[in-house]
């Protein structure tokens, strides 16, 4: 006899708000490379913070890339009840990771980022959540 696992009902809103999350990422990604100083503009970003993030080195784009893309992969992963939903949200972290390194000890970007960088915190801890979640309904043998 085989035992089915009920879906719980949070793995719908997690896996939603972690397709919302990452989606906005992915738009803000999109928008930064084919509307970029009118995006950055719309967004408050100051010259310097322009400047900053214009000078950044390819790898950081690419780990960005990572980041956001893998992010939305992984909350289509988790809604489709997959477990490759937990690997894909790792490399959204390393990207995020990646990323935060520059930021916070390869460069002066808590400077270049003026009030705005905490928020680069907040987006690790979501990739941190998303991360453990996935690993969390796998091991309750929800994705399979």
């Amino acid at each position: 006899m085989i035992e089915t696992v009920r879906t719980p009902w949070h793995l719908w809103l997690v896996g939603v708000l972690a397709v919302l999350w990452n989606g906005f990422g992915c738009f803000d990604f999109t928008m930064t490379y084919t509307q970029r100083e009118t995006w950055f503009a719309s967004m408050g970003m100051t010259q310097a913070q322009m400047d900053y993030f214009n000078a950044m080195p390819a790898w950081t784009h690419v780990a960005w890339a990572v980041g956001v893309w893998g992010g939305a992969l992984g909350g289509i992963f988790l809604l489709l009840r997959r477990r490759w939903a937990t690997p894909v949200f790792v490399l959204s972290f390393l990207g995020w990771l990646a990323g935060a390194i520059y930021a916070f000890a390869l460069s002066n970007g808590i400077e270049a980022m003026g009030p705005m960088w905490p928020m680069q915190l907040v987006i690790g801890a979501g990739c941190v959540f998303f991360m453990w979640y996935a690993w969390t309904m796998g091991k309750r043998g929800v994705l399979r």
